[in-house]
């Protein structure tokens, strides 16, 4: 009798697509500008800066103030969605393109229950997920519990995607970093606005894949503690570019090409081993431990049996 591991299959048949889709050009790939020149130094700097000298020391987030309109509104629940300036200093401001010098997010609050008796989590982005309404759909449910929903559109995402890129294709691997240290610093300020200006007594913050990874860094960095909840998350962009599914949507022959114009030429594997080290500091076991511990709750698979198409959509 003949068994077929499930899992396993759709791992091959994941990686024989991915491949196909990539060399027959189908989509663009990830990164085809190259590195990012300056751009990358620079944000190798700063999230060098990220770690706190002394072990549970944090800087504090900076406090925005959103612009709100409703949305819809029922007897039980309303939907507003706001937009405040990204809080990134200067330097990380002049890195981002324009389109994503302001933020967007949404925000689901069940009604006729004070924020004092109600929790918040903050939703953070997967790849490709551009809009509100997944997250949005998770938060559904959540309030019957008394447990509101906000949802942060990324930066290089949705309406705040550069023109040049096409879907969730970052053009340079320095956007990937961008994309990380800003999405952090939006997520800080939107847990600190929820305690200081919202009045909510209870906080989280959760995402699914890259969403989980960023949900994983603050809550690490966070100054107080806060709920996280990482789903099917790697612990670095290094597992998703250069082992996963995405090595095959990356353009390592651009990436080379950019290198060799600026030092000696590399073998592919040599550029494969440059973006290790890049991506490295992704990594969030690298990052301090939460303030609260017990306050975290991984959902870890063995397989991924996520496809190209699922999350990298060009619209």
């Amino acid at each position: 009798m003949v068994t077929v591991n499930i899992g396993m299959l759709h791992y091959i048949l994941d990686h024989v697509y991915g491949a196909f889709v990539h060399r027959t050009k189908i989509t663009p790939p990830f990164f085809s500008r190259g590195w990012g020149g300056t751009k990358l130094e620079l944000l190798e700097r700063l999230i060098s800066q990220l770690f706190p000298e002394v072990e549970g020391q944090n800087w504090p987030p900076s406090l925005i103030q959103p612009i709100w309109r409703t949305v819809w509104e029922t007897q039980n629940a309303c939907l507003r969605e706001g937009v405040f300036r990204t809080p990134c200093g200067e330097q990380l401001l002049s890195a981002l393109p324009p389109e994503s010098h302001n933020a967007r997010v949404a925000f689901l609050v069940p009604k006729d229950v004070p924020p004092q008796k109600m929790a918040c989590v903050v939703h953070l982005a997967g790849t490709g997920d551009h809009t509100f309404e997944r997250r949005l759909r998770l938060g559904g449910p959540l309030l019957k519990q008394n447990i509101a929903t906000m949802v942060l559109e990324s930066p290089f995402y949705g309406q705040r995607r550069p023109m040049l890129q096409r879907g969730a294709k970052l053009l340079c691997v320095s956007d990937l970093l961008l994309l990380g240290r800003a999405t952090i610093e939006e997520a800080r300020s939107l847990l600190y606005w929820l305690d200081s200006e919202a009045g909510f007594g209870k906080m989280g913050v959760c995402g699914l894949s890259m969403g989980g990874v960023h949900a994983a860094m603050v809550g690490s960095l966070h100054p107080t503690p806060v709920a996280t909840l990482p789903f099917l998350s790697p612990h670095s962009a290094v597992v998703a570019f250069c082992e996963g599914i995405l090595k095959h949507a990356t353009a390592w022959e651009a990436l080379r090409e950019d290198l060799a114009a600026k030092e000696a030429a590399m073998t592919l594997e040599e550029v494969r081993e440059r973006m290790r080290n890049v991506l490295s500091l992704t990594d969030v076991t690298r990052f301090p431990i939460p303030k609260n511990p017990n306050a975290i709750i991984f959902v870890a698979a063995t397989v991924s049996t996520i496809s190209l198409s699922d999350n990298m959509d060009v619209a």
